[in-house]
């Protein structure tokens, strides 16, 4: 009986491991870098802003009919993910045309908002009020670009069939960033307003 003891080996279940898609986790680290991106810009606005010698100028009143849009473009965005959910592929292919659509509008209206501060003779060069508002506003342009090529890719693999109620990686990663580069224009919106 003690041999067979002896002989009985513990068998230790392995720890389940967390996982994530590779391509989730490089996603997150791109937004949190974006994240530090921007905190950093913000913080350097407020310090310069201190120093005093800032221009005064009204923000272009575009930006508040762009953030409209940038939240319904949220919201088509959440109807493509549930869309993809229950394999409603003709909405689903609708919901990404509208936000890509809407982003588009979007970047034109921020383009649109720029030449109101040239009216305003706000320049990029001059005054550092100015120089942060075009730094804001440019920079948040550019990663939404790279969010409508993310919606871009997206779109096609709709097309092609490839999003649905079994694979859902491609619309996660394009609503989490689309969402997150909404989010981020709201808080660049509302802190240029508040501090301006």
């Amino acid at each position: 009986m003690s041999e067979l003891v002896n002989d009985i080996s513990i068998v230790e279940e392995p720890e389940e491991t967390l996982s994530m898609n590779p391509r989730k986790f490089i996603l997150w680290l791109f937004i949190v870098s974006i994240i530090m991106l921007f905190a950093a810009m913000t913080s350097a606005y407020l310090v310069r802003r201190a120093e005093g010698n800032w221009l005064e100028y009204d923000i272009p009143s575009i930006f508040s009919y762009s953030s409209v849009v940038l939240i319904v473009s949220s919201l088509t965005m959440h109807w493509a993910y549930l869309a993809a959910k229950k394999d409603n592929f003709g909405s689903l292919k609708i919901a990404i045309t509208i936000t890509f659509v809407l982003g588009a509008i979007f970047l034109y209206m921020q383009f649109q908002g720029w030449i109101e501060l040239v009216n305003e003779n706000v320049f990029f060069v001059g005054n550092p009020a100015g120089s942060f508002m075009y730094i804001f506003t440019g920079l948040h342009g550019f990663h939404l670009i790279s969010g409508i090529i993310v919606l871009l890719v997206a779109l096609i693999a709709a097309f092609r069939l490839k999003i649905h109620a079994t694979s859902l990686n491609q619309i996660e990663i394009a609503a989490t960033y689309w969402h997150f580069l909404d989010i981020l224009w709201l808080y660049l919106f509302f802190f240029l307003v508040y501090f301006h």
